[in-house]
């Protein structure tokens, strides 16, 4: 068996290469899919089967790009409600790829179309079988039950769903069944995934918290509780997919502008330069979403499908990038750029500040704003923060007075410079951003609370 995780930290994602006599099998794709066409060309291998375990919210696949090329079935569950032509598979289907068998199990949860994906190499029975667990089940969590409400379903209906998922089909088979999920820590679709990419079962017996023994009663109350905001983004993703995105290639490709361009478009501005760059000098209501950190994941949150798109960049290899990256989230309205370095008016700036100064200048007069999410902030936060989320920002303003001098803090300085960036488009006038961010005050050992209460409507 020949076998390749593809890991897409962006996103944390995680697709799948599965080879055997010529044949091969590509699981979860991501939508620039020519490393999976390089894959098979090195192997040797006719791509037979492009198989999803469920219909992403999280990102758009390139499933259909990856059939038109290779002639490849698209196999999704039985539920799927797909508009293109598809190998459908029920509880108990089986399909070959060379000498392995692939088995298909049904399990509803995360979505109601859900597949769970058993590969079996039959030229060496006693080798460990690998599970592709999708969304279902993840190292340290299980896939959340409340993204499918325009579907009919309740979170508390969809946990129940994947409490049977897991009870009946997963945890009866054994301990050293390897674990493969489509997402790592960072993703959206649960809330506290391992930085590890794969497990056993066993492994996962033992630590994750959702997989310890309870009546389902409990186990829905947990899974369907405390969970991240959802990106607005999602719905439509997971609507693409069952349609199917277009090829990479074939989308627009975005010109270059002037300054004057720039600054009558009517449009966002994205500046995807990392934020000390940014800080140091950017074109005034620009909105920073760095490249160097889950770049995909915030833009899909915060930019509305649809919105006219600049990019703001320091190479041409950024805006490429850039580019790319946002088709991966469905956002295809990237209409030009301008390389920094290129703009003749002046920049604006937001001045980048220690803990140990910030620790200095707050006072009476100061606000104090911390991005993170909720369960972040109460688990230990600089003191006299007040926790308004990144992704309701924007329109949580009357928090804030436009007047005084406002510091921006989250776990690393990251999503922190993407907050000042929105609290600059609202009218804040004076803002700083908090180098190094809650790790850095700790480790400074400056002062730290743990339960204090969130703004108003967090």
């Amino acid at each position: 068996m020949k076998f390749k995780q593809f890991y897409l930290g962006c996103l944390s994602h995680a697709s799948y290469y599965l080879g055997s006599n010529g044949e091969a099998a590509i699981i979860d794709p991501q939508r620039d899919v020519q490393q999976y066409l390089d894959e098979a060309k090195a192997n040797g291998d006719k791509i037979k089967y492009v198989i999803e375990t469920h219909s992403h919210a999280d990102f758009v696949s390139g499933h259909r790009e990856l059939a038109d090329k290779t002639g490849a079935e698209i196999v999704y569950g039985e539920r799927a409600k797909t508009t293109f032509p598809t190998l459908k598979v029920a509880d108990g289907d089986s399909l070959a790829v060379g000498d392995i068998e692939l088995k298909f199990l049904e399990t509803p949860g995360h979505t109601p179309e859900g597949i769970t994906i058993l590969a079996k190499n039959t030229a060496e029975p006693d080798a460990p079988t690998k599970m592709f667990t999708g969304d279902t089940l993840f190292i340290g969590d299980v896939g959340r039950p409340d993204l499918v409400g325009s579907k009919g379903f309740t979170a508390e209906q969809m946990g129940a769903m994947l409490y049977e998922s897991l009870h009946e089909k997963i945890l009866p088979l054994p301990d050293d069944t390897e674990v493969y999920p489509a997402h790592g820590a960072g993703s959206l679709c649960g809330k506290s995934l391992s930085e590890e990419t794969w497990s056993t079962l066993g492994e996962q017996r033992k630590m994750n918290y959702a997989l310890q023994p309870m009546t389902e009663e409990e186990f829905v109350k947990i899974v369907a509780t405390d969970q991240p905001e959802v990106p607005m983004y999602f719905p439509k993703s997971a609507s693409k997919n069952l349609e199917g995105s277009v090829a990479l290639e074939d989308l627009p490709t975005p010109s270059a502008m002037t300054t004057s361009e720039i600054d009558e478009f009517e449009g966002i501005v994205l500046d995807v330069r990392e934020k000390n760059e940014y800080g140091k000098g950017h074109v005034k209501g620009a909105i920073n979403i760095g490249l160097d950190g889950q770049f995909a994941s915030w833009s899909g949150t915060l930019i509305t499908i649809g919105t006219p798109i600049a990019i703001a960049a320091e190479t041409k290899e950024q805006v490429d990038e850039a580019f790319m990256r946002l088709a991966r989230v469905g956002i295809e309205t990237v209409t030009g750029y301008i390389i920094i370095s290129d703009y003749e008016d002046e920049l604006a700036v937001i001045e980048q500040v220690s803990v140990l100064e910030v620790s200095k200048r707050l006072d009476d007069t100061t606000q104090f704003v911390d991005v993170r999410r909720p369960q972040e902030h109460s688990n230990g936060h600089a003191s006299g923060t007040l926790n308004i989320p990144l992704d309701r920002l924007a329109n949580e303003i009357e928090h804030l007075d436009p007047e005084r001098p406002t510091y921006v803090i989250c776990q690393s300085g990251y999503r922190s410079s993407i907050g000042t960036s929105l609290l600059e488009n609202v009218g804040i006038k004076e803002i700083y951003n908090v180098s190094g961010g809650t790790n850095a005050w700790v480790e400074t050992g400056l002062e730290t609370e743990v339960s204090a209460t969130a703004c108003a409507s967090s």
